[in-house]
């Protein structure tokens, strides 16, 4: 198996290094592992592509590239430059520090990575790891997504439907906060939203008097729907959730009869 691998936490970030051990183990010893990473940190950047101006890409090792975009970039760079035409079999993106469960997934550049690697026609998947209280403290804050891991993409292989769609599947994971001997289980799950969460703004002002905001998120430890992503992520559970880039919201479509004249 050949496994194309990015992040949007960028080349150094440990939950890459925890992914590339995934995807090792996954392709096996004949297979081939190829990472293609944002240089710097692009959390947040969703969808984003840079199209205004190149994107400086630098051979680290074997199979092993920083480039300076968002992890959708990298994923086209990977695919139509430094893989030079062996194309993957598997698009992973992650593994992200914090959760891309709920709203977060609106936003997510890993998100962006795996459905890039989608509409370009491969299986993609997206893994994050949720921080809470139980595990934000441990040795290693990503054991359960590194324990737990290869099962789940193994789990979705098995059950992803052979399909030709326009938008194509991809599938978010996202690894409970707690550690990987407290996992209850793998659980399907629509995407949720977190009631009375959003993202904000802090105020800052420089010495110089220059104002500034940043952006900063909201309460990660409140419920979504029983049964919804983020719900079974704070019971324990990893959660599973299967995506398609189509914004369409068809069953107010189908309920609109007679809108059109």
């Amino acid at each position: 198996m050949r496994i194309l691998i990015t992040n949007d936490d960028g080349i150094t970030a440990p939950g890459l290094r925890i992914l590339e051990a995934i995807a090792e183990a996954l392709a096996g010893p004949e297979g081939e592992v190829w990472t293609v990473a944002p240089a710097f940190e692009q959390s947040g950047v969703g969808h984003c592509i840079n199209y205004v101006h190149p994107t400086m890409m630098t051979e680290l090792a074997p199979r092993r590239f920083a480039a300076e975009g968002s992890p959708a970039d990298c994923v086209l760079i990977a695919i139509h430059e430094v893989m030079q035409g062996k194309a993957p079999d598997l698009v992973l993106s992650g593994v992200n520090r914090g959760n891309n469960s709920a709203e977060n997934t609106l936003y997510s550049g890993t998100i962006g990575g795996a459905m890039e690697g989608a509409l370009q026609g491969f299986p993609a998947i997206a893994l994050s790891q949720y921080y809470g209280p139980a595990n934000r403290e441990l040795e290693d804050p990503f054991e359960a997504a590194a324990r737990h891991g290869e099962t789940v993409i193994r789990r979705i292989l098995e059950a992803a439907p052979k399909e030709q769609a326009d938008y194509p599947l991809f599938w978010n994971v996202n690894f409970p906060p707690v550690p990987a001997d407290a996992v209850k289980g793998i659980r399907l799950a629509p995407q949720g939203r977190r009631p009375g969460v959003v993202f904000g703004t802090e105020p800052h002002v420089a010495p110089s008097g220059r104002r500034f905001a940043w952006i900063k998120g909201g309460d990660q430890q409140v419920l979504t729907a029983p049964g919804t992503d983020a719900a079974v992520n704070l019971e324990g559970y990893v959660s599973v959730t299967p995506m398609r880039a189509d914004l369409t919201d068809h069953a107010l479509l189908a309920r609109l009869d007679g809108f059109d004249r």
